[in-house]
């Protein structure tokens, strides 16, 4: 969703040190849900490189114009977005890695989010979480209590879990 506080949030929790807690490889397919003007959008897409592919999935159809805006400024081709509150339109198991920041906590439909996300994600994908609006009792409850994700690890700023 498009904020006002983004680029205030990105001065505290730079996207370039939160992607440094993520493994992306050239050739991923990513999905950053919730990406908002598409702060991560444009750094994972320049990770993947031309033989990967960046989703961009938010709900506010001005954050999608921003990634859109922003890509073309960088001369970027290898993203697409997805203007959606919740649904992907993506195979099953079709990602290597969903990025997840800074958007849960405003989900209404989280379940139906996270059943979704299982659902694209390869068996040996990550799903990266961030999101400074939740305890980590609270983030650890609701992405493992399903019995979709176990957490894999823990980073500074992130928590990494994989697909059950």
């Amino acid at each position: 969703m498009v904020n006002a506080g983004m680029p205030i949030r990105n001065l505290f929790m730079p996207p370039a040190k939160m992607l440094a807690e993520v493994e992306i490889h050239p050739g991923y397919k990513v999905l950053d849900y919730g990406c908002g003007p598409g702060a991560f959008t444009i750094m994972i897409a320049e990770i993947v490189g031309q033989s990967g592919i960046v989703y961009a999935l938010d709900i506010h159809p001005l954050a999608i114009k921003a990634v859109e805006q922003n890509a073309r400024k960088k001369n970027l081709s290898n993203y697409k977005t997805i203007l959606s509150s919740c649904s992907t339109s993506l195979p099953d198991n079709s990602l290597d890695l969903v990025i997840f920041f800074d958007v849960f906590h405003a989900l209404k439909n989280q379940e139906e989010v996270l059943i979704e996300l299982h659902r694209v994600l390869k068996s040996d994908a990550t799903m990266c979480l961030s999101d400074h609006h939740m305890k980590e009792i609270e983030i650890l409850k609701r992405l493992t209590g399903k019995g979709l994700f176990k957490l894999q690890r823990k980073g500074r700023r992130t928590f990494t879990f994989g697909k059950l």
